[in-house]
């Protein structure tokens, strides 16, 4: 009777623990695919280097609300945080429509926009739902040069928040400061910035593809044409994301 009483014992602590695991992987659901974040362009594999586990999912920088660095002081993102890395700068002028990509659409505070420490533009969204995609204007006051533009969606109903750069070449021209560097991408603010190739028509739906905006693909029997550039995960199947894809 006691190794009985035991043996459930046991199976509940199992349990829960796997229940008090399982959350925390499901709260990583946002990115900035354009201009293309740094997790956006590790998942792209349009990097020069091993970006390690952000590669898989460019959607997991979450860290409590009020940090101010890349990684969201998650050790295995390190990487995002390190400015010596040769990271593309997207060439940009004074006005930059940046691009979310959400596949957990939190209710929602603020999106904030910083650049060297100073917030550049809030957008107040009052706890409620965004869609499957945000668009956000902002405007670079003036600055110019390479700068690393910081963007942050605070969850409006938990203590955290979600953590983005984008690196921004303002004014075009210059590229990146460090030794060998990838060439700076040159591309208008308002247009999707390349990444890879779109795949001919007819392609198959794949997750860990990087679309462009006009790609077609194939799902369950339908074609879908690509509204958002995006890096395609597990959940953003045609079907499931009316924001991404529409069916031709």
């Amino acid at each position: 009777m006691r190794r009985t009483v035991v043996l459930a014992v046991t199976t509940v602590a199992t349990v829960l623990s796997a229940l008090l695991v399982a959350p925390q992987a499901a709260q990583a659901h946002g990115y900035i695919s354009s201009p293309p974040s740094r997790q956006a362009l590790c998942a792209q594999r349009a990097v020069s280097f091993d970006c390690g586990q952000i590669q898989w999912e460019p959607q997991s920088v979450e860290g409590p609300k009020g940090l101010r660095n890349c990684h969201a002081n998650i050790g295995h993102f390190a990487v995002l945080n390190d400015d010596s890395r040769p990271w593309p700068a997207t060439s940009v002028g004074q006005t930059v429509n940046f691009n979310w990509v959400l596949t957990a659409r939190h209710a929602t505070s603020l999106w904030e926009y910083y650049i060297g420490g100073s917030r550049i533009a809030v957008f107040d969204d009052g706890g409620r739902q965004p869609g499957a995609t945000v668009q956000h204007t902002v405007n670079m006051g003036g600055r110019s040069g390479r700068q690393k533009l910081l963007a942050v969606w605070n969850v409006a109903d938990t203590a955290n928040a979600f953590y983005v750069c984008v690196d921004l070449q303002i004014g075009g021209g210059g590229g990146n400061p460090n030794p060998n560097p990838t060439p700076t991408r040159t591309n208008n603010p308002t247009t999707p910035p390349p990444t890879t190739a779109p795949p001919p028509a007819g392609g198959t739906w794949r997750a860990g593809t990087a679309y462009q905006v006009g790609s077609q693909v194939t799902y369950g029997g339908a074609t879908y044409r690509c509204l958002q550039p995006h890096t395609a995960i597990a959940g953003w199947e045609p079907p499931n994301v009316p924001a991404l894809w529409q069916r031709v």
